[in-house]
Parts: C-alpha cells; structure tokens; sequence
C-alpha cells in the first residue's frame, strides 16, 4: 500500500502488516499517520495480504457502485475508518470487480459486511447499518 507524506509529499510503501501503525516518511522522517481511510482492494492477492499480515482486526465492505444501500452507506464506512484507525484496517471490496471474494466469504447479499482477525473470518453481517454498529462489529470480533 501507499501512503503520501504530509510533510514533503514523498510516497511511501507500507507493508500490509503496518497499515494500522504510524509509519515514519523514508525521505523527510515525517510522521505517516495509520491508515484512516477505507481502502478500496483491486486485486484478490492484496485482500489475502492485507487480511494475513494485518495485525489488527480487518471490517471488510462488500459493495458495489449499483446498490443505492451501498452508496447510503459509504459515509457510514468512511466514519468508521476513521475512528477504528490504529485499532483496524477497513477495505472496501467491489464485489463487481473480485467476485470471487464475494463468493469465497458467501456474500449473497450487499451491503456486507465481515470481520477478520488473525487472518480468519469471525463475523459477517448484511445490511445498511450506522459507523456505531460497524465499531461494536469489530469490537465484538476480538
């Protein structure tokens, strides 16, 4: 994954296992702060990376840009991100995109959601539901 230094702008890599943890920038030494955004997966080996070598519980969203609940929900997912940031990682999976995901974990309907912690799935939730709900999800996960 990458991260852009706010200080000087530089980009840096940060390896799956540190997405949740305050990085330092490898050319002005700025603080990289963790990751407090959803981040959207393009490809099925970087989901399997980021959810193995996490470290922290990982809220993943399955979605896609059709689903009106989905789109209601975005805001909701964003908030949660950001408030789970040094404590989990959020992913947003397009299930138009990587189906396979989708029909790995069974999702048959979206929005949903799923918890995995130590690289295994230990909560899995349908439906449009509130940032509060998405915390008690992750927090009821560990």
């Amino acid at each position: 994954m990458i991260r852009t230094c706010a200080t000087c702008g530089a980009t840096n890599r940060i390896p799956a296992g540190r997405l949740a943890q305050v990085g330092k920038c490898g050319r002005c030494g700025g603080s990289l702060a963790a990751s407090a955004a959803p981040i959207d997966v393009q490809d099925v080996a970087t989901f399997d990376e980021i959810v193995k070598d996490a470290g922290v519980p990982v809220l993943v969203d399955f979605w896609a840009a059709w689903c009106g609940p989905c789109r209601m929900v975005a805001p909701e997912v964003k908030q949660a991100a950001h408030d789970l940031a040094g404590k989990a990682v959020v992913l947003k999976v397009d299930t138009e995109k990587l189906p396979a995901l989708a029909q790995r974990y069974r999702v048959s309907g979206i929005p949903s959601f799923a918890v995995f912690s130590a690289g295994k799935l230990v909560k899995q939730q349908a439906g449009a539901v509130k940032a509060a709900n998405l915390l008690e999800l992750v927090a009821s996960a560990r």
